[in-house]
């Protein structure tokens, strides 16, 4: 059996692991950061479950850190005291990213963890079986409910060979991307095998795991080896370890093999993880902007590289170059060592241990800047700037490229790569994290608005498209981050008001103006982001169905769990039958998806048939106009 099959088999509460089967799973563990938290326990508020029934459940505090406004500081609050009263460890500000953290400190190799934010793969770094989803999803977790998703693919990834000197772990990730594209992974688990393996450490697993959710994956995971139990020995957490490896003999769904020896430095291209290139063939490219840090590349290993790098050095006068460490583990060691000096004297600007810049929260490029960043994700205006060019790429090339202002090669450029050993020991300090009395008043600012309530499912439903959009719709693309906007995550009404606006700015305005909306989408739609606000919103403002090519998995869930129905073209020519403002009649449609029947839509005089797969408890959940709905009605 292999890795992945023999996780899901401990966990298994029901369902069969036969691919495209649904199965639940036991939830050991689960995190939640701020911009999608509060809506994540007021909804666990609403279950009326006094204290978290998981093993371990950690609240982080790491995306709204930008405190213009008395929002945030208030949501920060919210967060402490529920999380004290219902049995949750906070961690607040400060403290550093949930993924970086959650490695460091509480992460368990073998263990089950759901995340409310779609990069919880990260997990795998160290042999977890890691999920992102939605916040409804991780609030039914703590509630001590099983996590269902539609049992994968497992394909194994052979890594042979190993690196050279400036290749990286994130040019391992980029080459998986370019190989397979962000819609690669769709209905897949990847697991990593082979003798190349063995050259990562943990840190450098943890980088790939954390970004093969661009690939769409259902999750992404290595074995729990000797490596593992080093990195866990020297977070003073040995005890915490368990070999978790693939039997000699385990089979898999697919295979494909990437030789680390023959890898170069890569560079993912402006507005797609997936558009990479060879970073030598964009030699010579002027860079205005270089930023390392965020969930990917923000280890101990990452600053120091920095730190060892830069040292002696000055930066071009003509870039701007940001670091984030990723914890404030890693920060306190960085400074203890005085390494720290390094980077400061170069000319770099220090940035607190938080997403900061990968989502917007700051340092947006100037106009048509181009920007290199250790990141996961460079949607367009992601980075707070519409017409910037943001490229992903590793710690490595960045450094390059902040050095001498241009896209630049770092085989070509320096000599022997600084060794960059692990601690013996980390430094630990764990007195940041707040444990639970499981006792105290919640508080609750005037920004935080009672939960919507939705109805059930209509028999019928007559509706209007009030959108049509194409291909790769992210959810960054439906309802965007940066500080402008997170900080009304737990305002409905108020960040509702902000959805599809970098797409078309009529969309809330013709949504408002109809009983009921339809959403037309391509390929891939909802991929990136786990926030469910991008289905909630869009239920909010009176859209009933969403009918698309394909559909990314978290927000696909996502949109169940709101009520909003999945609907896909049989044939995906289709989609070119139905423009804006069509209206559209769903007779019956809740007895056809009852019994399983045809679904055939009539627009323009042509007959459309659209396809959908719900499992019984998903129609429940449909029919009942969302998930909370359902469980208040008692729906086991």
């Amino acid at each position: 059996m292999n890795l992945a099959r023999k996780i899901i088999k401990k966990h298994l509460v029901s369902g069969s692991m036969e691919v495209g089967s649904e199965v639940a799973l036991k939830i050991d563990q689960t995190l939640t950061q701020d911009a999608t938290g509060t809506m994540a326990y007021l909804q666990f508020e609403a279950m009326n479950v006094p204290k978290v029934k998981t093993e371990l459940s950690v609240s982080y505090v790491d995306h709204n850190t930008l405190q213009s406004g008395f929002e945030n500081a208030d949501d920060h609050k919210f967060l402490q005291t529920i999380a004290n009263k219902h049995g949750i460890v906070f961690s607040p500000a400060g403290n550093g990213i949930c993924h970086q953290v959650h490695l460091e400190r509480f992460g368990v190799p073998g263990k089950t963890l759901i995340g409310s934010d779609s990069h919880t793969p990260t997990g795998g770094g160290i042999g977890m079986l890691a999920f992102g989803a939605g916040g409804l999803d991780v609030a039914c977790a703590m509630a001590g409910q099983p996590f269902y998703i539609t049992m994968p693919k497992i394909v194994k990834v052979n890594l042979t060979g190993k690196l050279r000197d400036w290749v990286s772990a994130k040019d391992i990730i980029l080459e998986l991307l370019r190989i397979l594209s962000v819609k690669g992974g769709r209905g897949k688990i990847f697991e990593f095998a082979g003798e190349g393996v063995k050259t990562l450490s943990v840190p450098e697993r943890a980088t790939i795991t954390n970004m093969g959710t661009e690939l769409g994956a259902t999750t992404t995971i290595f074995p729990s080896d000797e490596i593992t139990k080093d990195f866990l020995k020297r977070q003073n957490r040995e005890k915490d370890w368990v070999e978790m490896v693939a039997d000699s003999d385990a089979t898999y769904d697919d295979e494909l093999t990437i030789n680390l020896s023959e890898l170069e430095p890569l560079i993912a291209m402006p507005h797609s993880p997936d558009n990479v290139k060879k970073v030598k063939d964009l030699k010579g490219t002027k860079v205005d902007q270089v930023c390392i840090g965020s969930c990917t590349n923000s280890s101990y290993a990452d600053m120091m590289l920095c730190a060892e790098t830069l040292k002696d050095k000055k930066i071009n006068k003509n870039t701007s170059l940001t670091i984030s460490p990723g914890s404030r583990q890693v920060f306190s060691m960085l400074a203890s060592s005085g390494k720290l000096f390094n980077i400061i004297n170069a000319g770099a600007r220090i940035l607190e241990c938080a997403c900061g810049p990968c989502i917007g929260m700051g340092q947006a490029p100037k106009t048509k800047a181009v920007s290199l960043r250790t990141f996961n994700r460079n949607f367009e205006g992601r980075s707070g700037t519409k017409d910037a060019q943001v490229y992903l790429c590793s710690p490595e090339v960045a450094l390059a490229a902040a050095l001498t202002g241009e896209i630049t090669d770092p085989t070509t450029l320096f000599g022997a790569k600084p060794k960059i050993s692990l601690p013996d020991s980390f430094y630990i300090n764990d007195d940041h994290f707040q444990k639970p009395s499981n006792e105290g008043e919640i508080v609750r600012g005037p920004n935080i608005k009672p939960l919507p309530k939705f109805e059930p499912m209509p028999d019928s439903i007559s509706a209007d498209v009030v959108l049509k959009v194409g291909d790769n719709i992210s959810t960054d693309h439906i309802l965007p981050a940066g500080a402008k906007i997170l900080p009304l995550r737990s305002n409905l009404p108020a960040i509702s008001e902000y959805t599809f606006g970098a797409v078309d700015k009529d969309f809330v305005a013709r949504a408002k103006s109809v009983k009921n909306g339809v959403i037309v989408g391509a390929e891939n739609y909802g991929q990136g982001s786990s926030r469910e606000h991008a289905a909630l919103a869009p239920r909010y403002l009176g859209i009933k169905v969403v009918i698309t090519k394909t559909f990314a998995r978290i927000h696909l869930a996502n949109l169940i769990n709101f009520g909003i129905i999945p609907l896909t073209f049989a044939d995906v020519n289709d989609y070119e039958l139905i423009k804006l403002a069509d209206k559209i009649e769903f007779k019956n449609i809740k007895n056809i998806i009852k019994e399983n029947k045809d679904l055939v839509i009539t627009v323009n005089g042509k007959n459309i048939k659209l396809n959908y797969s719900f499992t019984e408890r998903q129609k429940e959940i449909l029919f009942a106009g969302g998930l909370l709905n359902w469980i208040k009605e008692g729906i086991k």
